[in-house]
């Protein structure tokens, strides 16, 4: 490869990495041609990206990057791919759910999420649970709602029972 690809691979993985909060390093070295396109077709249906890439390219990028990846270089060795994903926890769901069956890959080698990183394929199961922000306006706002809520039911029960005992001793009178 050329420098001048290199640098234009090196460029494109900083877009990439720049425009992404949610960054998946992964080995799925040794999975055939038929196991790989199954797990590139689950990627696209839910829309995460997943790019082979050369470890000392990825190092580059990550270190023109504004974001601070240190934690994540000593994972850098061997065969490497990454995934990108608009939902933080969407790409360890996936390798969890395709590792089902007899595959043990893809295999989890770190993790970038909002400015805080994963290492070992040991951190999978607290990827998967790490809610998106969605999620997390959500439960906030159901949090805030629940009193409001309660207030309102009290107060149209007790309007219930007020006009109720009114309207008995409305009729007691005649």
């Amino acid at each position: 490869m050329k420098k001048e690809e290199k640098n234009q691979m090196i460029d494109s993985l900083i877009t990439k990495i720049a425009n992404n909060n949610y960054i998946y390093i992964t080995d799925i070295s040794d999975l055939n041609v038929e196991t790989t396109s199954k797990l590139r077709r689950l990627c696209f249906k839910r829309n995460i990206t997943l790019q082979v890439v050369k470890n000392s390219l990825l190092k580059k990028a990550m270190e023109r990057s504004n974001k601070n990846f240190d934690t994540l270089y000593d994972v850098l060795k061997g065969s490497t791919s990454i995934m990108l994903s608009d939902t933080g926890n969407l790409p360890a769901k996936l390798i969890k759910e395709f590792r089902k069956g007899i595959i043990k890959k893809p295999i989890l080698k770190g993790a970038y999420i909002e400015e805080m990183c994963f290492v070992g394929d040991d951190k999978l199961d607290t990827l998967i649970n790490i809610k998106s922000k969605n999620e997390v306006i959500a439960d906030i706002i159901s949090a805030l709602q629940s009193p409001a809520k309660n207030v309102i039911s009290a107060l149209q029960s007790s309007g219930n029972k007020l006009a109720g005992i009114v309207k008995t001793l409305s009729e007691k009178e005649n």
